[in-house]
């Protein structure tokens, strides 16, 4: 886990790969996830404002970017079948992106860690 970096609010960043999603923490505070809505390519993102909706069977979320840039590319699978989230959060990326910046700020694993016990 030491390319991912988090938001607070259980988004998180693989430095690695350059995409995002939601920790395993939100999923299971999600419960079963049956629908999400992710933005298109191309599309720009900001850091700590939302780029995405993921509805559970208890409510509907907005899914904060934790860094500024450009969606190169969405997940399609999750599109399709919504609940993989749920199998494994953090392999289930929602989105990639380029021209990163605004990675400062970030917690490490650790310290995100240390905000969810």
């Amino acid at each position: 886990m030491k390319d991912f970096y988090f938001l607070p609010s259980h988004e998180w960043y693989n430095k690695k790969e350059a995409t995002v999603g939601i920790s395993d923490y939100a999923q299971k505070e999600l419960g079963d996830i049956v629908f999400v809505e992710l933005p298109e390519v191309g599309d720009k993102v900001e850091k700590g404002k939302p780029f995405a909706n993921v509805e559970s069977v208890k409510a509907v979320s907005e899914i904060f970017s934790p860094v500024n840039g450009e969606v190169v590319e969405i997940n399609e699978e999750i599109l399709d079948n919504p609940a993989l989230i749920n199998d494994d959060a953090f392999a289930m990326w929602m989105i990639k992106v380029a021209d990163v910046s605004g990675e400062e700020g970030l917690l490490n694993s650790d310290e995100y860690e240390n905000t969810i016990k």
